[in-house]
């Protein structure tokens, strides 16, 4: 039907403000999604190395963000979200 969207999930390549430790640990801070979209990390929860349903590899760090558990992961010096997007579905004629 004409106007229905449906959500699929993408790689969504974000910048990030992170903090080295002196020890060579990686502490994300923030999430800047858009221009004008700046998220604080509350808590980083998990890392681990894995691989991302949406394909990549490399460490995923299980965050708490504004109160939800959100995956953020570093692959290849590169950190993506697991973000959801609305799609038109097609129209038939």
């Amino acid at each position: 039907m004409c106007g229905d969207y449906t959500l699929r999930r993408e790689k969504r390549y974000v910048e990030v403000d992170v903090r080295f430790t002196p020890d060579g640990k990686i502490r994300p801070l923030a999430i800047n999604y858009d221009k004008a979209h700046t998220y604080g990390i509350d808590r980083v929860l998990a890392v681990k190395h894995g691989t991302s349903r949406l394909g990549g590899k490399g460490h995923c760090f299980t965050c708490l963000i504004c109160g939800q558990k959100r995956n953020l992961w570093l692959e290849q010096g590169k950190w993506f979200v697991e973000a959801y997007c609305s799609v038109p579905e097609s129209c038939a004629s």
